[in-house]
């Protein structure tokens, strides 16, 4: 299993999508060997060094504690780093939706933690572990840390992450629902979290299902009507971004708060809670008979 690179930058940068593909070699992708870092730091595109976010020790010490902490599950690991990664960069959704900052993450910072995170396991099949290049510079909801910041930003309720532990602990309910964009709604988001959290919805199948009916139902309810969305301050989230520079280290053991941001609204998470438990009795959930 590869380390971090000899040469790890101090500051975040861009890097390039087309300046991927000659770091992505076959070694670093079978978890072998990873690259020196000093040739990938000379095209890398630098970001403002006035400001505090971009500094890389605190991302580094994050990915190294979770490879510790969950280094006989790593799984687990998603639903510990998504709230404290989000907290910690502090971006705006424009930031968030430049891929180039996330390549250079992936590539430059913490290569091995995507070996560590999505190695695959050997089968019968493909006895050779490897790694996706998607994991490394794919899309949002493939990227490896992409994912988890955007999971964050979506199911966080406000200030409060705790949603976004229970959203990440179901690897379906990343996969399938983030890739859809359903959860932009918050309310939507987080009558979700709450069905995972009664029990109504487990496994990767009823995820799937309700989606889909979810989505369907969709197409001719407007979901807003129903459980209507508070107006969000984009003041209290730069007043929060602006705090990076003062900001201690996120808790490694309690979760961080987010920005200072009015939750959804209860009534409108009950509606559609309950909206959602109604869809899924209907659902069309694979392997499930009828009158389960």
């Amino acid at each position: 299993m590869i380390t971090q690179p000899p040469h790890v930058p101090e500051r975040l940068g861009l890097l390039a999508t087309s300046a991927v593909d000659p770091f992505l070699t076959e070694e670093l992708l079978k978890g072998e060997q990873v690259h020196g870092g000093i040739d990938l730091a000379k095209v890398v595109e630098p970001l403002h060094e006035d400001d505090a976010r971009w500094w890389v020790e605190p991302i580094r010490s994050l990915v190294e504690d979770a490879m510790f902490e969950f280094r006989e599950d790593r799984t687990r690991a998603d639903a510990w780093l998504a709230p404290r990664l989000h907290a910690t960069l502090r971006l705006t959704r424009r930031e968030a939706a430049d891929k180039r900052l996330w390549n250079h993450i992936a590539l430059a910072v913490a290569p091995d933690y995507v070996v560590w995170r999505h190695r695959s396991e050997p089968t019968a099949n493909r006895p050779e572990r490897r790694v996706a290049a998607e994991r490394f510079r794919g899309p949002a909801d493939r990227q490896c840390f992409s994912r988890l910041w955007w999971a964050a930003e979506l199911f966080r309720n406000g200030p409060d992450y705790e949603p976004v532990e229970a959203a990440c602990g179901n690897q379906d309910l990343i996969h399938t629902v983030l890739r859809g964009g359903l959860v932009d709604h918050r309310p939507t988001a987080q009558a979700l979290v709450r069905l995972l959290k009664s029990g109504k919805i487990t496994t990767g199948r009823d995820v799937v299902g309700l989606s889909v009916a979810i989505n369907a139902a969709g197409a001719t309810l407007i979901y807003d009507v129903l459980a209507p969305d508070e107006r969000r301050d984009p003041v209290r989230l730069r007043d929060w971004i602006a705090e990076a520079e003062s900001a201690p280290p996120v808790e490694r053991y309690e979760l961080p708060t987010g920005p200072d941001e009015d939750p959804v609204p209860e009534e409108s998470v009950a509606a559609l809670t309950s909206y959602f438990a109604e869809l899924f009795e209907t659902a069309p959930v694979r392997g499930r008979k009828s009158g389960d």
